[in-house]
């Protein structure tokens, strides 16, 4: 077999150290006066085989082994008395173990030669009966050593040729010499602890690194930079080497999983079926460990909870058999793992229902919950929303568990929910224990760390164009990049420390990524890429969004990483509607004699049409393949929420039936299409545009009349004319009031 799949090698590795631990504990069997313990050994050692082998597919060892379980157990139980025929047996059935475990390295089967012998010999001994062929007590064997017959088998009935393929004798050479494992001979088990520990200590030979690096910049001996350069290179394989004894597949922890569902799923009286995504994706042994039972918890509570029965999926419209979904990757120098389902989702309602009527929040807490806050009430302990306890779930016990444990790693939980589609909890597990490609940014003089997975790209902005082309949507910070606006957030703000004058004119902007959105994050300097050894947060800090870990940098001095992702949540760059609503009012600092800005779109016949500024809340940009239908209008799911979706040209071109109009109606050869989101706490419309131009104060007062419905009136903007629209009227149009 040229390649061994992961579970095979394990099983492999393993069966080999409980054969090397039999063959000890077989002699010390035959020599103790008190077995008992060696035999409890050696039956959980023979039991641990047979388990696998029938995991794996691998009849004829099982059968080996099963048969010499059958024997054990009898002994253990005191009905057999041990004596030599017995230890002579064992010690062959644990060479013919070897040799069928090599065969099954070399080809993938384990079926080496005729093991029906061995199992009857086993089996004759189980059953109190005198076997012919061993060394039986007080007899020596009949055994004519360069080639003679072995009469005594024949008259026991025994075929010659099944005791072939087994040593007659203790004097001949044992299978196992000639039975070596290429697998087993290049691994090593290694304790858990050393592993930390060995991590720790490259961890502070980074550090150490990090410092003489630094220490060199400051001087010019050839020898000495030379050195230097080489300790870089050697501390940095140091580190990728002791990284990869620690990383193991998430995939370890999902094998379960297939049984785990087809138990939950028959217990629960439904149909279910298992994707996993990302199984490869490589986590810190120790947070692989953490992260095993809330998993299970999530899995189990999802087809309990989440999946229809299958009567109820074919009433809407459903394929009866549900699908529990598990991902895996990597975002932001994080792991993220979800846990999802195509069942009927979480009703806040209900949440909000069960909740009052568990004591858990009172009429008036409820009253002022959104539904992502009721959501999340599903964390709080003693809390279910299901109306009789089962063997899965009903005792109120479980995802406040979850949510402790995950915690407790320093990692955080979520959840999305959509009634009558299903819902998908996320886990995002912070950088622990790891060495990490950073970007240093200075920030009100102190220093701060961002993982360099999380950076699009560095952008400098100077003078003129710094001034220009930073504009605000009610009090936000947006600078136009690459023919899109690109949300700002000011660390100094986020942090809330004192802003220092910048050296020159210059703006410095990191573009991130978080979840599925872009922002730039202002700084006031960037220094340089360092790799860095994160440490875990103090307890007291963990409750900080902004803040994954922390490091200690080459002058000594400890810095903060940034958390990405709590970073655009504080800011709200990846938050709901109602998160930005907060923002729609004109800035405080705002001068009475500044004019008003506008949203400058264009339309599919190139017409220049604006939007006043206070009616916009997000702008977005949706791949076509989001669009669903409802009742003959077009809807995206956005923030939690079903945003329907107005096309501005339709609307304006005709008032019969505006909001029938089709994605065919759209640009043909765009894959995505630009939305703005009006900005209502009533109601949220998403309005398609054919493109974002900009954002521009209004630079005159010359007014025009209303060209066509849905526009309020005409004016001049850069010198050009544009129709200022009624975005009310165009809601009403389109019927969506």
């Amino acid at each position: 077999m040229s390649e061994l799949q992961e579970a095979t090698k394990e099983f492999l590795i393993e069966s080999h150290e409980n054969l090397d631990q039999l063959d000890a504990d077989l002699v010390e069997l035959e020599e103790t006066a008190a077995p008992v313990e060696a035999l409890g050994r050696i039956f959980r050692a023979l039991h641990t085989i047979k388990g696998s082998c029938s995991f794996l597919g691998f009849p004829h060892l099982e059968a080996v082994a099963h048969a010499g379980e059958d024997l054990l157990g009898k002994l253990r139980d005191g009905k057999l008395e041990l004596n030599p025929a017995i230890i002579d047996t064992l010690l062959k059935m644990v060479d013919a173990i070897r040799t069928m475990l090599s065969a099954i390295e070399n080809t993938g089967q384990d079926n080496s030669g005729d093991e029906r012998g061995l199992i009857e010999q086993l089996n004759r001994l189980a059953s109190n009966q005198q076997v012919s062929g061993t060394i039986a007590a007080n007899r020596e064997p009949d055994v004519r050593v360069g080639g003679a017959s072995t009469d005594f088998a024949l008259a026991e009935g025994i075929p010659v040729h099944s005791l072939d393929s087994f040593p007659s004798s203790l004097d001949s050479k044992p299978a196992s010499t000639g039975d070596s494992s290429a697998v087993y001979d290049a691994s090593v088990r290694i304790n858990i602890d050393l592993l930390d520990k060995l991590m720790a200590v490259a961890g502070e030979i980074v550090l150490a690194r990090n410092q003489i690096l630094q220490y060199s910049q400051k001087h010019d001996d050839p020898a000495f930079l030379n050195t230097c350069r080489q300790l870089n290179l050697i501390t940095t394989e140091l580190q990728e080497y002791v990284m990869k004894t620690r990383l193991q597949p998430l995939g370890n922890v999902w094998n379960r999983f297939p049984r785990l569902v087809r138990d939950a799923a028959h217990a629960c009286g439904k149909k279910v079926h298992l994707e996993m995504e990302g199984s490869e994706t490589e986590l810190d042994k120790a947070l692989i460990e953490a992260v095993r039972d809330p998993l299970t918890h999530l899995v189990r509570n999802a087809i309990d909870h989440g999946i229809e029965a299958p009567e109820r999926r074919l009433a809407a419209g459903k394929n009866e058999e549900g699908c529990v979904r598990l991902r895996a990757y990597h975002e932001g120098g994080q792991v993220n793992v979800e846990v999802s389902d195509d069942g009927g989702g979480i009703d806040p309602e209900r949440i909000r229902y069960r909740a009052i009527e568990q004591h858990l929040i009172t009429d008036q807490q409820a009253a002022k919950m959104s539904a992502q806050t009721l959501l999340s009430l599903i964390f709080l302990p003693g809390f279910t929303t299901a109306t009789t306890v089962t063997t899965v779930s009903g005792r109120g016990v479980g995802m406040d568990v979850v949510k402790t444990n995950i915690e407790r790693i320093g990692g955080s939980i979520d959840i999305q929910s959509t009634v009558g589609q299903g819902a998908t909890v996320r886990i995002r597990i912070p950088l622990t224990l790891a060495i990490i490609k950073v970007l240093v940014v200075t920030s009100a003089g102190d220093r701060y760390a961002i993982p360099q997975v999380s950076i699009v790209e560095l952008v400098r902005v100077e003078g003129e164009k710094a001034r220009k082309g930073i504009q605000r949507i009610h009090g936000v910070q947006v600078y136009r990049y690459r023919d899109s606006l690109l949300p700002l957030v000011n660390l100094n703000q986020i942090l809330q420390v004192a802003n220092n004058p910048a050296e020159d004119d210059a703006v410095n902007i990191v573009v991130l990524q978080a979840a599925d959105r872009q922002f730039g994050l202002v700084v006031d300097r960037i220094n340089d890429t360092q790799e860095i050894v994160v440490k875990p947060l103090w307890k007291h800090l963990k409750s900080v969004a902004c803040f994954a870990g922390a490091t200690v940098m080459g002058n000594g001095k400890v810095a903060l990483i940034l958390d990405v992702f709590g970073l655009a949540q504080r800011a709200g760059a990846v938050s709901g509607i109602q998160d930005w609503s907060v923002a729609a009012a004109p800035p405080a600092d705002a001068h009475p004699e500044e004019r008003p800005s506008v949203l400058l779109i264009e339309g599919r016949g190139r017409e220049r049409m604006a939007i006043p500024l206070s009616q916009v809340a997000r702008l977005e940009e949706f791949p076509r393949a989001r669009v669903e239908r409802v009742a003959e209008r077009q809807v995206v799911q956005y923030c939690g929420q079903i945003l329907p979706l107005i096309d501005v040209d339709a609307a304006l071109r005709s008032s019969l039936a505006p909001a029938r109009q089709t994605a065919q109606e759209q640009s043909q050869d765009k894959e995505a299409f630009q939305v703005v989101v009006y900005a209502q706490p009533e109601r949220a419309v998403g309005l398609i545009v054919e493109r974002i131009l900009d954002i521009v104060e209004q630079d005159g007062d010359v007014r025009g009349p209303s060209s066509r419905r849905g526009v309020e009136h005409t004016t001049v903007i850069q010198g050009q004319v544009t129709e200022m629209l009624d975005v009310e009227e165009l809601i009403r149009t389109a019927g969506e009031i």
